[in-house]
């Protein structure tokens, strides 16, 4: 049996969507161990002069807390 934990983490970037991601897992990899899967909920840019100047990710990042 495995017991398992999901935590809303915001990510962004200057250079995309995917970008953003994988920087939302680089940092919750940091205190966060086991992680299982991340699900992008949201996806959001900001403009700037109709230029994308940051991209935005709110992602469920889930994470394994027990393993039987």
């Amino acid at each position: 049996m495995s017991v398992l934990k999901v935590v809303e983490i915001l990510g962004n970037s200057t250079v995309s969507f995917e970008d953003a991601v994988k920087n939302v897992v680089l940092e919750a990899s940091k205190t966060i161990k086991d992680i299982k899967s991340v699900y992008v909920q949201d996806m959001q840019v900001t403009v700037n002069n109709n230029k994308i100047m940051e991209y935005r990710v709110t992602t469920k990042v889930c994470f394994g807390i027990l393993s039987m």
